[in-house]
C-alpha cells in the first residue's frame, strides 16, 4: 500500500559510514573539562585571597589546586591571578563566599566522575572557606 522510503532522512546527523562533522566527547571528558574549570576558578579566587591574607594554608591550597588543574588539562599550566586585595577590604568575605561556592561545584563534579583526590581537595577548601566566613562574621559582630 505504501511505498518504502528510498532516501536517507534529512533529519539524521550522520550518513552511514561517514564520521560526523563535529567532535564528540565522552561524558568523562566533559566532566574533566567542567572540573578543571571549577578548580581553575577556585585557584584564581585563592590567589586573590593569598594576596590579601597570606597564609601557609592558602599557599598549600593554591599549589594543590594548580596541580589538579594541570592533571585535568593534560599538562597545560593554569592561569594564575595577580590581583592584590586590601586585607581590610570587606569584600574578602565575598571572596570566601565565592570560593566556598566554587569548591562546592567542584565537589559535585568530582564526585560524579569519581575523582577522589579532587573531591577531597574541594571538600577541604569548602571547610576552610566556611571557617573563614564564620571567623569574619564573628569579628564583624564583635567589633
Amino acid at each position: 500500500m505504501y511505498e518504502p522510503i528510498r532516501t536517507k532522512s534529512v533529519h539524521s546527523t550522520t550518513m552511514a559510514g561517514t564520521p560526523s562533522d563535529f567532535p564528540h566527547r565522552s561524558r568523562e571528558e566533559e566532566l574533566d573539562i567542567q572540573l578543571a574549570a571549577h578548580l581553575a576558578a577556585l585557584l584564581a579566587v585563592t590567589d586573590e585571597l593569598r594576596a590579601a591574607e597570606p597564609s601557609a594554608d592558602l599557599d598549600t591550597a593554591a599549589a594543590r589546586l594548580a596541580q589538579q588543574v594541570l592533571r585535568l588539562r593534560g599538562g597545560r599550566t593554569p592561569v594564575r591571578s595577580t590581583l592584590a586585595a586590601d586585607p581590610a577590604d570587606p569584600r574578602l568575605a565575598v571572596l570566601h563566599e565565592r570560593a566556598h561556592a566554587l569548591a562546592g561545584r567542584a565537589l559535585l563534579v568530582a564526585a560524579s566522575r569519581a575523582d577522589t583526590a579532587a573531591a577531597i581537595l574541594a571538600a577541604q577548601r569548602m571547610d576552610a572557606h566556611a571557617a573563614a566566613l564564620a571567623e569574619k562574621k564573628e569579628l564583624s559582630t564583635a567589633g
